[in-house]
């Protein structure tokens, strides 16, 4: 990775869509199941990243978008629901044990998203299956400057 910033990072519930645990009959397997051969098609694989998204807070801090490593516009990916755009960015997990994984920042742009947003402090994170993140862990994430920025209000 090029020039990153750290930022602490907490394990938080999410809407389980991705990964089909909410049981949504409309998303079968979750929607990064029926998302993956969209992207896969479009240049991106992601068959090695767990097929859920592991998301976590950075409150009181914020991102704000720079480049993305990947964008996609109007993906199609459901029959009946309308095409959304993504990105992606990079994204370094520090784990409690100090090692570390690579992955992904799941997007969906918000504009074109019709449910299940997400908090502004929540992101939403593909990396392969890292078994002991329970909800509340407090984790360590390295995002490239180029892509991401996070900015925290400074308390005087």
């Amino acid at each position: 990775m090029t020039s990153c910033q750290t930022i602490t990072a907490r394990v938080v519930p999410g809407h389980q869509v991705a990964s089909g645990q909410n049981g949504n009959p409309r998303f079968p397997g979750g929607t990064l199941r029926m998302q993956y051969p969209h992207f896969k098609s479009l240049g991106l694989d992601l068959g090695v990243y767990h097929p859920g998204t592991l998301n976590v807070s950075i409150a009181p801090c914020h991102y704000r978008i720079r480049h993305a490593l990947h964008t996609f516009r109007q993906v199609k990916w459901h029959p009946t629901e309308p095409a959304e755009d993504f990105s992606f960015f990079d994204v370094r997990l520090v784990r409690p044990d100090g090692g570390h994984v690579n992955g992904l920042i799941y997007f969906p742009h918000p504009d074109t998203k019709p449910e299940h947003f997400q908090q502004p402090d929540v992101l939403e994170l593909l990396l392969p299956f890292v078994d002991g993140l329970d909800y509340g862990a407090e984790l360590a994430l390295k995002i490239p400057t180029d892509q991401m920025v996070i900015e925290c209000q400074s308390v005087a």
